[in-house]
């Protein structure tokens, strides 16, 4: 019955939201770590300086002299065409995580559309980042692919308020809707496939196949042996 319930509520909630959705707890170490990472930074932090330019500009000299275009095009997309699935990790300052898969030509946007429906203050503006380094997610019109967050990325959620004292007020939880939260520590374990048992034909033996018959012998007489005497 307990199997039966688990599996109803995960159906419940991909009818509503269109994906299939996990929540579990992470631990306290990692949160200690979320924590420290949702600390306020300065504007000059996501700043991309010269260095950073000289240095991918480096990497796309070597990568050209290496590599022709075509070659470099070809070798891109047999590697997206084999990866059908991104799995992103969105952890909440209250310890709490939210796994859900994309494919990786769907656009970040989507993932950003999909939390403003699930959380408990749609109306607080919140910002997506990775660490380390911290780096905020911002251009939306990118793919998950291009954005490298294949074949999996953990993201850290944390809402974005001006005031520093506002933004702590808002950062405390629960930060999923209920219904959402209530998949927590659930799992659906696929129901086992009973082997199905072809039915063996029937062998049949075919009949031996004729002898053939020489047409200059069936087209003679039988002859009488001259020992044979009447």
């Amino acid at each position: 019955m307990e199997a039966e319930a688990a599996k109803a509520k995960f159906v419940a909630v991909k009818e509503k939201f269109g994906r299939d959705l996990r929540v579990f707890e992470t631990s306290g170490a990692s949160s200690s770590l979320t924590q420290v990472s949702n600390d306020d930074e300065s504007d000059d932090f996501y700043e991309f300086t010269a260095a950073d330019y000289y240095r991918m500009l480096a990497t796309k000299k070597t990568d050209k002299y290496l590599k022709t275009k075509k070659i470099r095009e070809a070798e891109v997309a047999a590697h997206r065409s084999r990866i059908t699935k991104t799995t992103i990790r969105v952890r909440f300052p209250d310890n709490h995580t939210l796994e859900v898969a994309f494919h990786p030509s769907e656009k970040i946007q989507s993932l950003f559309d999909l939390l403003s429906r699930m959380v408990t203050k749609p109306e607080v503006p919140f910002i997506l980042y990775t660490t380390p380094p911290k780096k905020q997610i911002k251009d939306m019109s990118q793919d998950f692919y291009s954005a490298g967050l294949i074949p999996g990325a953990i993201v850290y959620f944390s809402n974005d308020m001006p005031n520093r004292e506002d933004n702590a007020a808002v950062n405390c939880g629960p930060f999923l809707h209920e219904e959402v939260m209530s998949l927590k520590g659930l799992d659906v374990m696929p129901e086992p496939v009973e082997p199905i048992q072809a039915t063996p034909e029937p062998v049949t033996t075919a009949p031996p196949p004729p002898v053939p018959q020489d047409p200059k012998a069936a087209g003679k007489k039988p002859v009488k042996p001259k020992w044979l005497k009447m």
